[in-house]
């Protein structure tokens, strides 16, 4: 089947792949097969991958394959690829500062674009604050910095999350991270001091609203681990891998006025969250919070490895020079495609584009829940949305059916995740510079999954 794609806000530049779902062999094909034996002989067997075809090359809403194969790409690389991938402004920016120079290390001899991306960090994040901004690799490793930074801060070292979250796969983070499989399984021991509080599910909470679910989380934090002895929450104001769980309204609020009270530090967690994904250029701004320290990655530099902690100044500075950095924090290319990302949202109107993408697919999502009871709930904000499924009959996660949905979707050509602790969640993180004809190809392709499950 092929659709041409209508003129969008984000339409992709010229010389992006035809913005059409097209296969021309199975999936995988027989180039892809040849390279998926190459792997299993090269790479550890711990690295998986959801689909077994091989990108060449991608832009718009389209990844094509070794083997020319057009497919719909529902996942931009888990959130990464939101400007489009290889969108204009990047690339040039890439290839302009790799013609310069690739590194120096900002800590031995620095350089503007590094300067720029905390300028344009500290403009960005919630908050009319004087801020401080380092720059990372990864989420994860950002993740780590921001307990750094608040255990330097507060001279405490216990740090809360939350049920269903998700925040690495390093050692710390590890121990931050709910779900045991894949994530921790085998991998132990962890970090101590961390503690688990219960997080604001409405699709599960019995009708609990955001204000009572989060005294019931301050109740059992204050019993377990008291606020003398905290030096942080860490939370995303959405959950990523625990299923796009959005917390009921107030949650956040409540939650972010006893950290005020008791001088812990409000860490939001916004590495999937971040860059225009929910229709606000962060998700802690759909309730008006201000973190004391965000964290950012994954959709910051239009898929180079950048992230980034960005919080208020006297908490910044807490750390003694030197305690904070790394030998590819803040990487020149990844800067310069950071500061052309951020230009791309800017330019482009992506914040709004979100907000299109998320009324577009809640619609048919909806009418589609309204046929099949074994969704139990749409959900999400702007372009990061998820489908949870269940069985109809108990309400007990199915995630069997979100295996053979995402299964069927992928041998038709779309490429769509699950996550969630239960496995049964349905996630959806177009690239912004989607086309409605694309996703609407989509969700009629999800139909038929449905259908055929």
């Amino acid at each position: 089947m092929t659709l041409t794609a209508d003129p969008t806000p984000s339409a992709p530049a010229a010389g992006a792949p035809a913005q059409e779902r097209r296969l021309v062999t199975e999936l995988p094909g027989p180039r892809s097969r040849a390279l998926m034996e190459r792997k299993s002989a090269a790479v550890a067997a711990g690295v998986g991958t959801t689909m077994p075809v091989f990108a060449e090359r991608a832009g718009g809403g389209i990844v094509v394959d070794v083997d020319g194969n057009h497919l719909i790409d529902l996942g931009s690389g888990i959130a990464v690829t939101t400007v489009g991938n290889a969108a204009p402004r990047v690339v040039e920016a890439v290839q302009a500062q790799v013609a310069a120079f690739t590194h120096t290390c900002f800590m031995v001899t620095p350089y503007a674009g590094y300067v720029e991306v905390a300028e344009a960090l500290n403009r960005l994040t919630p908050g009319g604050h004087e801020k401080r901004t380092a720059l990372f690799n990864s989420g994860a490793e950002a993740v780590e910095n921001a307990v750094k930074i608040a255990r330097a801060h507060t001279g405490r070292q216990g740090v809360v999350v939350f049920d269903h979250a998700y925040h690495g796969r390093t050692n710390l983070t590890m121990a931050m991270t709910a779900k045991s499989m894949p994530y921790k399984h085998g991998f132990g021991p962890f970090a101590s001091e961390v503690y688990r509080a219960p997080l604001s599910y409405p699709f599960r909470d019995g009708g609990l609203d955001g204000a009572e679910a989060a005294r019931r989380a301050i109740t059992q934090i204050e019993a377990q681990v008291g606020a003398a002895n905290l030096a942080c929450v860490v939370i995303e104001p959405i959950q990523g891998e625990g299923g796009f769980i959005v917390p009921a309204e107030g949650f956040l609020p409540t939650l972010l006025a006893w950290c005020r009270a008791n001088d812990v530090v409000f860490v939001a967690d916004e590495v999937q969250t971040g860059f225009a994904r929910t229709g606000a250029m962060f998700a802690c701004e759909h309730e008006d919070v201000v973190p004391d320290l965000i964290v950012t990655a994954k959709g910051i530099a239009g898929g180079l490895p950048l992230s980034a902690v960005t919080g208020r100044a006297e908490i910044m500075d807490a750390a003694h020079v030197g305690g904070l950095g790394g030998t590819y924090g803040g990487n020149p290319l990844a800067c310069a495609a950071a500061l052309a990302a951020i230009e791309t949202i800017e330019a482009d109107g992506l914040v709004a584009r979100a907000r299109e993408v998320h009324a577009l697919v809640t619609a048919r999502l909806g009418e589609l829940r309204q046929r099949d009871a074994r969704i139990g709930e749409v959900r999400g904000r702007g372009a990061m949305l998820a489908v949870e499924l269940v069985d109809p009959a108990s309400g007990e996660p199915d995630a069997a059916l979100a295996k053979a949905v995402a299964g069927a979707a992928h041998r038709q050509g779309v490429v769509v995740l699950t996550c969630g602790t239960f496995g049964n969640v349905l996630r959806l993180l177009p690239p912004l510079s989607i086309s409605d004809a694309l996703l609407h190809d989509a969700l009629d392709v999800l139909e038929a999954a449905f259908a055929a499950s």
